[in-house]
């Protein structure tokens, strides 16, 4: 009857209202829907107790979801891992099931929650984990499996020289709790920075400086609007600039509101973001996209293309996307014969205070999901462990622009010895990659995350959409006030149900219906992709 009336409005609203994101919004909101009501019929699984012992004379199957794009040398990361863990635990099988975006991931899983049947083992966010604790003992608390003597981390029965609770990052373990439960350990991290043609700003007379602030890339983007008598760009000589260009518009106003000072949202939940600090900003934007000095990955294409092209400036992405970066770049999306030569500078992003650097953590963690056999549990944790060794953490970190995890990984010889050969080549040792690294080694303790609750993936893709919508919005040569902003307001909180989430003061228990994933980043989430 609920989910018949719910359909029925979904429906109008679709009618009323075109539009992709609205769609998917709307039919992932069926979805939860249907896994919140069937979660009241179905027997819930039991808390998960910890084995006294692993039988290992049990075979045990596990399935393991994880992201890969294109790139075969992670892919091979993983089928290592998946094999030598075997040759481990001979009775343990683990089948990989690869997605090509976290947000497929995310949707597969709450598919799958009414039924039991989603993976042992994942690769996810905080933001999505947060949903799907909404049915009872879906994924698996770690604290007491990390803690134990006999099977925790670096544990006296464990096959493998597993990394120990001290020798885990600890700023990126607090990433991973809920309501001060650790429901996953981290996989790897990464965060945002700015990929730049230092040759265009200084031929426009500017110098780079080492931290890079909003108000000079503003000005040396719309400097380099200025154009030839026969309508090509001034800076580069071609029909086609786009001096700034940034890929995840969720993360860009996120890190712009924790800069400024202004609010997102509370720790419980409550909804934030609509301020004067946030309208502020956008007002700002509005006047850069004008210009055409402006735009973002979802109106414009990948800003990597551009920046190899010689057609943008500034070029904000992931450090885990620096593979596709520069001249030189091992991963190119644009012919070989398009690409310019220059000078590829890295920074972090920019800055209100840059004194004062702050930038959002963002990367992938693994969790668990529960099982009736407290045994597959067992096994699916012993994995998990298994990705926290130094060759697997290494390994993965050197395909593209990530950190590991461990303080054992970072600190040992090997990858010491990796960042320090830095441009030796343009594969292993592609200097932008190791750069990209080193600046997000470099300022572990100046990233942040954004509070975690059931309906924080939402709020984080509605903050992208507030930039995404008023760039639009200028493009159509729409009238940008302060009434545009009111029905901003009220069209985001509607299209992603922010006036759903019910607040109860307790990260626990904050409720809303969900209705979207973002990627990175995924992210990070996302809003990071990499």
């Amino acid at each position: 009857m609920i989910l018949g009336r719910l359909r029925k409005n979904i429906s109008k609203n679709i009618r009323k209202r075109s539009g992709d994101r609205l769609v998917m919004a709307c039919l992932a909101a069926v979805c939860m829907m249907a896994v919140l009501t069937s979660c009241h019929g179905k027997k819930a699984l039991p808390a998960f107790e910890v084995p006294g012992s692993l039988d290992e004379s049990a075979q045990i199957e596990l399935t393991f979801w994880a992201k890969n794009d294109t790139n075969k040398t992670q892919t091979a990361v993983y089928n290592k891992a998946i094999s030598e863990f075997h040759e481990l635990y001979p009775n343990i099988t683990v089948t990989m099931r690869l997605y090509n975006d976290y947000g497929r991931i995310y949707n597969d899983v709450i598919t799958n929650i009414s039924t039991q049947t989603t993976p042992n083992i994942c690769i996810t966010y905080p933001d999505h984990i947060a949903t799907y604790l909404t049915g009872p003992n879906t994924v698996v608390p770690l604290d007491e499996l990390i803690a134990d003597e006999k099977y925790g981390l670096g544990g006296s029965e464990v096959k493998f020289d597993a990394p120990t609770r001290d020798e885990m990052v600890d700023k990126y373990m607090e990433e991973c709790k809920i309501g001060g439960v650790q429901y996953a350990l981290p996989f790897m991290r990464s965060t945002e920075c700015c990929y730049i043609n230092k040759d265009m700003v200084e031929s426009l007379g500017y110098e780079l400086p080492d931290v890079l602030t909003w108000d000079f890339v503003w000005e040396v983007s719309e400097a380099a609007m200025a154009r030839n008598a026969d309508g090509t760009y001034k800076v580069n000589g071609q029909n086609v600039l786009i001096p700034f260009i940034y890929k995840s518009t969720d993360n860009m106003m996120i890190q712009y509101l924790k800069q400024a000072g202004g609010e997102y949202s509370t720790e419980s939940g409550e909804i934030k973001i609509f301020n004067d600090t946030t309208d502020g900003f956008l007002f700002d934007i509005a006047e850069h996209a004008k210009t055409g000095c402006f735009s973002t990955f979802k109106i414009s294409s990948y800003p990597g293309n551009f920046l190899n092209a010689g057609q943008c400036i500034f070029a904000i992405d992931s450090t885990a996307g620096a593979t596709w970066m520069g001249t030189k770049a091992t991963h190119m999306d644009i012919a070989r014969d398009q690409v310019v030569d220059f000078d590829l500078q890295v920074r972090p992003i920019p800055q209100t205070d840059p004194d004062n650097p702050v930038m959002i953590s963002q990367g992938p963690s693994v969790c668990i999901f529960n099982r009736k056999d407290p045994q597959e549990v067992l096994a699916s944790w012993l994995f998990v462990q298994y990705l926290m060794t130094n060759d697997i953490q290494m390994g993965y970190a050197e395909t593209e622009g990530y950190t590991p995890v461990t303080e054992k990984a970072r600190n040992s010889a090997e990858y010491l010895d990796y960042l320090s050969r830095s441009g030796e080549d343009n594969d292993l040792y592609y200097r932008v990659k190791i750069e990209a690294t080193q600046l997000l080694i470099d300022n572990t303790d100046n990233t942040f995350i954004t509070p975690v609750f059931n309906g924080s993936a939402s709020l984080r893709d509605a903050a992208g959409q507030l930039i995404e919508n008023v760039v639009k919005s200028v493009r159509r040569k729409e009238t940008i006030d302060a009434d545009y902003m009111d029905d901003l307001h009220r069209d985001i909180t509607s299209l992603y149900r922010l006036n759903q989430i019910r607040y109860t003061g307790n990260t626990n228990s904050a409720v809303s219906v969900s209705t979207s994933a973002s990627e990175d980043g995924a992210s990070n989430i996302a809003a990071d992709p990499q």
